[in-house]
């Protein structure tokens, strides 16, 4: 069969690394790719928010699958497009990724469907969102009510932050049309999680737990990024608390969309708050895998991802997916200056080294072909994978297989994993 991936980033080859891996796939498509995806798909350069040339080429090539990797293009509507083209693809509609597309129609289905989270207003209006800030005081959160690239939230510690935010939001539009509305809510404290499922729109399976790291330095320092690491699985919800998780959030979440007509078919991404005085609070959905999460979760993933694509279309999800006991792990390579202003186009060397390493496997995140030459692209630049037989043994082999890998100016964390080694030796 043939299978087109859309997006062109680090889980974007995760998911095509993984998808090649199953032998029903005869030719792999992507759009638009990226060089290290180019060595096991044919890249096709359109631009990734022209849905109907997309949905256009996939009638053209016949394609039998095909399978979203960001958000954007899902809560335009890509599927909703292929489908009345009678294409098979993977991922919500465009009704159900306003899940993640809007932060105030989010929090009034949790509202509606009894999700725990924080009490919130929704604002258009600046002047009275200001208002309600001075009212309420900090801290306090200000949340962009469309897609922002991850940069939308701001967790305002003083009255005057949170005033500037409003601002640069609603009346700066320094996100454009996404600040036409901002959500305000109470900020809570706590232990951070996600809690991945893949739905048939009834019923739905966990995926494996992974932990994230956001902050770009290590020991959890400095600003956010889209992610600096990961590994899985992770002891971050204990079995009680999973449990609280499932019939907390996924279940109503799942069952109100669908009693609203609108039922949820895809990944479907829990950012919890695990707090001590309120339990389980939802922080946010998303409609799509994680990224660096997907890199771990697909490592260990035994089930062929293009059968489980299949039947969570179809409406039948099978009892459970088979996962590799041992530890995945992943460290990102960024750019110097990441998250902030960085330099593109240095030279990279080393990969096919690293990749020497027994179960590395180094997922191109934002590279590009200069003059024949592997150069970076963008601020996370490389995701370099390992495996091991326990957290010790995934840790040491990544960072071996870091060590070989060069550009200037190359930043990474060096504690990925080291929370998961303290909490095994307590």
């Amino acid at each position: 069969m043939k299978v087109l991936i859309i997006g062109s980033g680090g889980r974007e080859h995760a998911i095509t690394w993984k998808i090649s891996r199953s032998n029903r796939v005869k030719k792999i498509f992507a759009i638009p790719g990226n060089p290290g995806i180019a060595q096991i798909a044919e890249c096709v350069k359109i631009n990734i928010n022209d849905i109907k040339a997309i949905a256009d080429f996939a009638e053209k090539e016949k394609i039998d699958l095909t399978v979203v990797g960001p958000e954007a293009p899902l809560v335009a509507g890509i599927v909703d497009e292929f489908e009345t083209r009678g294409l098979k693809i993977f991922g919500p509609s465009k009704e159900a990724a306003r899940l993640e597309g809007s932060k105030a129609f989010s929090k009034e289905m949790m509202k509606a469907f009894g999700v725990p989270t924080a009490d919130f207003k929704i604002f258009d209006n600046p002047e009275e969102a200001k208002t309600y800030i001075k009212k309420k005081g900090a801290p306090i959160v200000v949340k962009a009510d469309g897609l922002a690239a991850g940069k939308g939230v701001v967790v305002a510690q003083t009255v005057e932050e949170a005033l500037d935010a409003v601002e640069k939001i609603m009346v700066d539009k320094v996100f454009g049309n996404a600040g036409n509305k901002v959500v305000i809510e109470e900020c809570l404290k706590g232990e951070e999680a996600s809690y991945l499922v893949i739905s048939d729109g009834k019923r739905y399976i966990p995926l494996a737990p992974a932990q994230d790291h956001k902050a770009v330095f290590d020991g959890d320092r400095g600003p956010n990024t889209g992610g600096m690491g990961a590994y899985s699985p992770a002891p971050v919800l204990s079995p009680e608390l999973e449990k609280e998780v499932r019939e907390k959030v996924i279940e109503p979440m799942l069952r109100g969309m669908a009693e609203r007509g609108t039922p949820f078919k895809g990944i479907l991404y829990a950012g919890i708050m695990i707090t001590e005085d309120k339990g389980i609070q939802v922080l946010e959905f998303n409609v799509r895998f994680g990224d660096p999460e997907a890199q771990v979760i697909l490592r260990r993933m035994k089930t062929d991802l293009v059968e489980l694509c299949e039947k969570a279309i179809e409406g039948n999800l099978p009892e459970k997916i088979e996962w590799d006991d041992r530890t995945a792990i992943c460290v990102v390579l960024a750019s110097k200056g990441y998250p902030g202003r960085y330099e593109k186009g240095k030279e990279i060397t080393g990969i096919k080294e690293a990749e020497q390493i027994d179960d590395v496997v180094v997922f191109h995140a934002g590279t590009a072909i200069k003059d024949g030459k592997l150069v970076t692209n963008g601020g996370r630049v490389l995701n370099v994978t390992a495996m091991g037989k326990d957290i010790k043994e995934a840790i040491e082999n990544v960072y071996e297989a870091v060590n070989r890998i060069y550009f200037e100016g190359m930043h990474y964390r060096k504690d990925i994993g080291a929370k998961a080694l303290k909490e095994r030796q307590t």
